[in-house]
């Protein structure tokens, strides 16, 4: 083919993909647009047409904190804050990754032809955990393939950018033939997603950062089950009402032993209650129990039952309408986490603390901390009209008593992971 007829076929192909983007109905003009940065970036980086789009984005948990590993419900939901993989197969038996934010460093390499192990940097463990997981269970790609990576979901925040680089990395091995030998449901991609984090990254975490990036749709929360590991969707259509998000911009790492220690805790105060669940148990129970246990297994142990309970009222809460009873359970939430669970720090109870002195000048219905804690972000239901005052005087208030700025958004509930063609 000679150079103008490639230049003929590039520009076509071009169109072709700018068109499916922008036609996306599910995408937000700002996700559009970093999908658009991405595959120009891809083009620059490789010298060649990507073709296939992976992308995940990040959740944010309304209620139901530190019990999807105590077989509890929780209520997150994706939020328009997305990873991106561009993508297409190379010659070489190597998946090779660039990351937008670590231009000029080299790019990673996963080998396709031998078994994968923890590795430097630490952030491609993340991938190299959802590889392995595909190896083992048979799904290889049908060649190695490049990758340009680009983000807009806050790392250290709380928002599971860990998930959403899972869940972008299952659906580029999807488009690169690993799952045509087999079918794999949106749940399984979820729990390789799981375990990657769990052999990989060295964190125990539960199923919902995954399920909730997976099982995502617009204006739907997602009410997870994480003993069956039933979904729900339940409806987050009321326009009066949005979800404000609120990155502290103080950094956590929960493998350094705090998130460990709390599921151990937890799982020393269902030994005691001789239950096979935490959905066996009430508070009542507790209390009777209260002289068995060391004062830090009886706190965690409150909060566990306590927020399955919150959780559940929640769901139902919203199906009924009731935001204002939503958004008590929300502040209740909040106030475990810092007392029973103690996984709070003093930049999240600030951050509520000035939402919620606000309440009455913005209509701020609740506000908690969201996430594992030790740091990361708080979600508050707030009136829409006032969003944008809100989230101005916010971070304000929040930077004139801590010194740091704040990264503060609004999101509607948007689309779980997946892949778009070209």
């Amino acid at each position: 083919m000679s150079y103008f007829a490639k230049v003929r076929v590039s520009l076509k192909y071009m169109m072709a993909t700018i068109d499916t983007i922008s036609n996306h109905p599910q995408l937000s003009e700002q996700t559009k647009s970093l999908i658009s940065t991405a595959l120009n970036s891809f083009e620059e980086n490789f010298s060649k047409e990507p073709c296939a789009v992976a992308l995940a984005p990040g959740r944010v948990n309304l209620i139901g904190e530190h019990i999807d590993y105590c077989d509890g419900f929780v209520l997150p939901m994706a939020i328009d804050r997305y990873i991106v993989f561009v993508t297409a197969p190379n010659d070489d038996n190597v998946i090779r990754c660039i990351d937008a934010s670590l231009l000029g460093e080299p790019a990673v390499e996963i080998p396709i032809d031998c078994d994968l192990e923890i590795s430097t940097p630490k952030w491609a463990n993340y991938l190299r955990g959802v590889v392995d997981g595909y190896f083992k269970k048979g799904m290889v790609p049908k060649s190695g393939f490049d990758v340009f990576i680009t983000s807009n979901v806050p790392k250290g925040g709380g928002l599971s950018s860990s998930a959403a680089l899972e869940m972008a990395m299952a659906f580029a091995l999807k488009v690169n033939g690993a799952e045509d030998s087999q079918s794999v449901s949106t749940e399984q991609r979820a729990l390789i997603s799981q375990h990657a984090e769990h052999t990989f990254a060295g964190v125990p975490c539960g199923i919902m950062d995954q399920f909730a990036s997976a099982f995502g749709q617009k204006d739907q929360l997602t009410l997870i089950d994480c003993r069956s590991q039933d979904v729900e969707l339940v409806p987050f259509t009321d326009e009066s009402l949005s979800i404000v998000i609120a990155n502290t911009n103080v950094s956590h790492e929960l493998n350094d032993g705090e998130y460990a220690s709390r599921r151990q805790q937890t799982e020393d105060g269902l030994r005691i209650l001789a239950k096979p669940s935490w959905r066996d148990v009430s508070l009542d129970e507790v209390v009777a129990s209260k002289e068995q246990m060391d004062e830090l297994t009886y706190k965690r142990s409150v909060h566990v039952v306590g927020e399955i309970s919150r959780t559940i009222q929640a769901a139902e809460a919203l199906k009924a309408n009731n935001s204002k009873k939503f958004g008590e359970l929300m502040k209740s939430s909040h106030k475990s986490l810092r007392d029973d669970f103690e996984v709070s720090c003093p930049e999240l109870d600030t951050m509520v603390d000035i939402a919620l002195e606000l309440a009455d000048k913005y209509g701020v219905l609740g506000s908690r901390m969201t996430g594992g804690g030790f740091g990361g972000s708080t979600v508050s239901l707030v009136a829409s009209q006032n969003v944008d005052s809100f989230i101005d005087e916010l971070s304000s208030l929040y930077q004139q008593a801590t010194g740091i700025t704040p990264e503060i958004f609004a999101s509607r509930p948007a689309t779980g992971a997946q892949a778009i063609g070209m």
